[in-house]
């Protein structure tokens, strides 16, 4: 199920089995790569039982590490 409709969207967002430590989104049956955060408004977050999402957080990281270390001092505010 690429996009679930509004009412399995909010059930997976609202039921806490799907949150680890209150703050992890882990959803199997989710298959979006960034699901909204558990207050929606907020923006959106990692699924880690999709293993593409968890590839996407680690690309974002390793984005920012590699400029952080190869540009130039002066560019980084």
């Amino acid at each position: 199920m690429k996009n679930p409709s509004k009412e399995q969207s909010e059930t997976w967002r609202k039921d806490s089995n799907n949150w680890k430590c209150g703050v992890f989104y882990y959803n199997p049956e989710d298959k979006r790569l960034l699901p909204p955060k558990r207050l929606g408004w907020t923006g959106w977050t990692t699924n880690f039982a999709n293993s593409k999402s968890v590839g996407l957080l680690v690309a974002i990281i390793f984005l920012i590490v590699f400029l952080m270390a190869f540009l130039p001092k002066k560019w980084i505010i």
